[in-house]
């Protein structure tokens, strides 16, 4: 691979680059909304163009029970390693519309940013990796064999994806995944998340009375639902904020010295989480770093409590019924099944037997966890290093990639997260963004991590 004529290509296109990811950001992609069906052909059409017209093979847009999986090939290099790259080119809503300073879905340019929904997450990403294969293309030929799944359902918890990888198991297999739905630690320090938390999310309900009652006649003779909820949130943290589901640690990994160290490396202070909080203090599981609760610790939170009169004023009234959105974060190895099952069992030790009550799960995600140490992993270090002139930290996120963990299962495979989104991006939220200069640094490492895979091969 001649990799300084192929990254003299890509920066000779920056102004054409620039353009095109212009494009596909004035498509609003939104799968949540239905209205929006005939967009999400658009982008997936668009997706399959661009595809076709940078060489790649195969190209198709499938159908799944939602939006369809955009996906191509390029297998023209036998012996050498296949990466099935993931993306997504949903986008989540632009609510609220009354904050953004520009229209969502009309690209602006301001101090080296590009400004739409999507831009980060993650039309760039997905756009970065394509453009930097479509330069090695135009060049020469890729080293390595590529295969595309880009999906249309990630923004709404991808209903579709398992059915669609198992019923192409065989299209789809690989020797690893790279997915692009990522980011680094800053413009000039560059990291790689090899370890993600999966997500159970539940609601439950305590109805004690059939119907509401008045507070002042009845108060003091019968369980408050309201009071029950409580009581039952508030146990399930003991003092030292560990999580008192019976057998939730069982299958919790510990650190070992190694890896303790490793996260310590991370740019991170106590202060800077602070400030990124904006709260008071910190507080979680006694024995361990912050980093350390939020990546390799399971974490249990409360997002939302219900119950009773909400309005202005007071109405005494003692409510029939009251309920808790509880979503608990697990590292790998804890299955989200068996924590649906400690929760309940949970509630049946704690729950006052005089209290009718219901367990609902929303979502269940698995957690990974990637090799460090892997050929895979250390080209993408080693590409990373090149490109940033510093060596990458790793991390654990504490947030979830449910499809990581999906593609473990289902196809046996590790995944590399290489992307190139940034902390401030705001991503989710109005304004969102993405750094050019970040973005095509990205372009570049792409590129080198197709060289480093190239020798790694050559090399075993």
């Amino acid at each position: 691979m001649n990799l300084d004529a192929t990254i003299a290509r890509l920066r000779s296109k920056h102004d054409r680059y620039v353009s095109e990811l212009a494009e596909a950001l004035r498509i609003p992609s939104i799968a949540t909304l239905p209205e929006h069906a005939q967009d999400m052909q658009r982008m997936a059409d668009w997706l399959a163009r661009q595809m076709a017209t940078m060489g790649l093979d195969n190209v198709a847009i499938m159908p799944t029970s939602r939006n369809p999986v955009v996906y191509g090939d390029w297998l023209r290099a036998p012996g050498k390693p296949t990466v099935l790259v993931y993306g997504h080119y949903d986008v989540q809503p632009a609510d609220p519309l009354d904050e953004w300073h520009s229209p969502p879905f009309e690209p602006r340019i301001e101090d080296e940013y590009i400004y739409a929904r999507g831009a980060s997450d993650m039309k760039g990403q997905i756009f970065a990796q394509l453009k930097a294969v479509e330069a090695a293309l135009a060049e020469d030929a890729c080293p390595i064999n590529l295969k595309y799944l880009i999906e249309g359902d990630e923004e709404i918890g991808s209903p579709s994806l398992e059915d669609f990888i198992l019923a192409n198991r065989e299209l789809l297999q690989c020797d690893v995944v790279l997915n692009c739905d990522t980011g680094i630690h800053a413009p000039h320090r560059p990291s790689i998340t090899y370890a993600l938390r999966g997500l159970a999310y539940f609601e439950f309900e305590v109805t004690v009375p059939d119907h509401d009652l008045h507070s002042g006649s009845f108060g003091g003779s019968i369980r408050n639902p309201i009071h029950v909820v409580c009581d039952l949130i508030a146990g399930m943290h003991d003092g030292n904020g560990r999580i008192m589901l019976p057998g939730f640690y069982d299958a919790v990994r510990p650190l070992d010295d190694e890896e303790r160290a490793q996260l310590r490396e991370a740019p991170y202070s106590d202060a800077d989480w602070l400030a990124l909080t904006g709260a008071p203090a910190l507080y979680g599981e006694a024995g361990f770093t912050t980093l350390e609760r939020v990546g390799a610790r399971p974490s249990l939170s409360v997002n939302g409590v219900w119950g009773g009169f909400q309005g202005e004023g007071a109405k005494t009234v003692l409510p029939a019924r009251a309920g808790a959105k509880i979503s608990l974060r697990l590292v790998p190895d804890q299955k989200p099944a068996e924590a649906a099952r400690q929760l309940r069992a949970y509630l049946e030790q704690n729950a006052p037997p005089e209290c009718h009550w219901e367990l609902r799960t929303h979502s269940l995600g698995p957690g990974a966890v990637m090799s460090r140490k892997s050929p895979y992993m250390q080209a993408a270090v080693k590409a990373l290093e090149t490109v940033f002139g510093r060596k990458p930290f790793f991390r654990r996120e504490g947030a979830s990639v449910p499809v990581v963990g999906m593609i473990k299962e289902l196809l046996d495979v590790d995944s590399i997260m290489l992307g190139f989104a940034l902390p401030d991006d705001g991503i989710h939220g109005p304004n969102e963004r993405q750094s050019l200069p970040v973005l095509f640094k990205g372009m570049e490492a792409y590129i080198h991590f197709l060289a480093a895979l190239d020798t790694i091969e050559r090399a075993g």
